[in-house]
């Protein structure tokens, strides 16, 4: 079929899609809520396309797709294609090295902050992560040493100042008991930061930000504002990853029409069961009962894991399952299912949430 023909007839519902090169090999895999409106964007001229996608559009020569239901369901498929598949040009998915950590060795006499690729559970180290853009970590935490004036670079370890000391950049952590107190306080501010317990770092530099802008010192103050938006970007990531370890059994229900829904139950970043249901062919009673016993047949188990660890491997699913679920333009509700209710005793709990999910919709 011709290609031109071949985008006629995409539809306008969600999916993935699968670029091809001449030799009909992926070297692409994206999704969109819109499938029609994005695979046709790739073959208009645009002044807008990226570097990267211009790249990508001199190597197309053709193209699949897979619908979905919901985007939800595209954007859980993506990222599944994506590692399996290893598309060229998905390099931030493909390459591990793309993730990071952040390292603090308390053990040492002077600890530093350090971005590492790789997490070592049997050192004394404490890390925080994964991040799913390493330099926007640096930018972070350049930022904030820069900020403290933390920045030796002799690696607290010269009996002498260092050059940043005579720049005023560096508060001489090696030099005098006071700098030791001082680098000791800081840290430990950045470490409450990087937990999401404290936040005030954020906000003296924020302060610091509007100080500069103020005083019409506007290139110091944009350096700042971008400072801010890699720590927010941290503290964003904080959020997924506790929501993550702390709601292990999400069931979740999407509207598609007036008429149906797609539930969804997710178990350790998992998308364990999904199903379309019409409620014409439906009476709600039963409706409860049917969601109840996907609900305890699926998670019966789960009750009996560990407390999940996030590493770079999960961060992708975590993010998604996260964002979609915080995202109010959704048309979508979603319930932890604690595992007290997975247990004979407490199954009315199950019944009691489901008829307030369940009420929630207006169809």
């Amino acid at each position: 079929m011709d290609i031109k023909e071949k985008i006629k007839k995409l539809p306008y519902s969600p999916g993935v899609y699968f670029m091809k090169d001449s030799l009909n090999s992926t070297i692409y895999v994206g999704k969109s809520k819109n499938l029609k409106s994005r695979v046709s964007s790739y073959f208009q001229n645009s002044k807008s396309h990226s570097p990267k996608v211009l790249k990508l559009v001199k190597n197309l020569k053709n193209f699949d797709y897979i619908t979905t239901d919901t985007e939800f369901e595209a954007f859980i498929l993506e990222c599944k294609l994506i590692r399996i598949i290893k598309p060229i040009y998905n390099r931030q998915m493909k390459n591990p090295k793309s993730y990071c950590y952040i390292k603090i060795a308390l053990d040492e006499k002077y600890p530093d902050i350090e971005i590492c690729n790789t997490l070592d559970k049997f050192d004394k180290s404490i890390y925080f992560g994964p991040y799913t853009s390493k330099n926007t970590v640096e930018r972070a935490i350049n930022g904030i040493k820069e900020f403290y004036k933390i920045l030796c670079n002799t690696n607290f370890k010269a009996s002498d100042s260092c050059m940043n000391y005579s720049m005023d950049l560096c508060i001489g952590v090696c030099l005098n008991d006071n700098g030791k107190k001082q680098h000791k306080t800081i840290l430990n501010r950045i470490i409450q930061l990087l937990k999401g317990e404290d936040k005030t770092i954020l906000i003296e530099m924020e302060q610091k930000m509007n100080t500069l802008s103020d005083n019409f010192h506007f290139e110091k103050a944009a350096k700042y504002r971008d400072y801010i938006n890699a720590i927010s970007y941290m503290l964003n990531n904080i959020k997924v990853i506790n929501f993550a370890k702390e709601n292990k059994n999400i069931a979740l229900l999407e509207i598609l029409n007036e008429d149906s829904f797609k539930f969804f139950l997710i178990s350790d970043n998992k998308l364990l069961f999904s199903s379309k249901y019409n409620l014409k062919n439906i009476k709600y009673k039963n409706l409860e009962i049917l969601l109840k016993s996907k609900i305890l047949f699926y998670f019966k188990d789960t009750n009996l894991r560990k407390s999940l660890e996030i590493t770079h491997e999960e961060i992708d699913e975590a993010q998604i399952i996260y964002s979609y679920l915080k995202n109010k333009s959704n048309n979508c509700r979603y319930i932890i299912i604690k595992e007290m209710w997975l247990h004979d005793l407490f199954n009315d709990y199950i019944d009691i949430h489901l008829k307030e999910f369940l009420t929630q919709f207006t169809i």
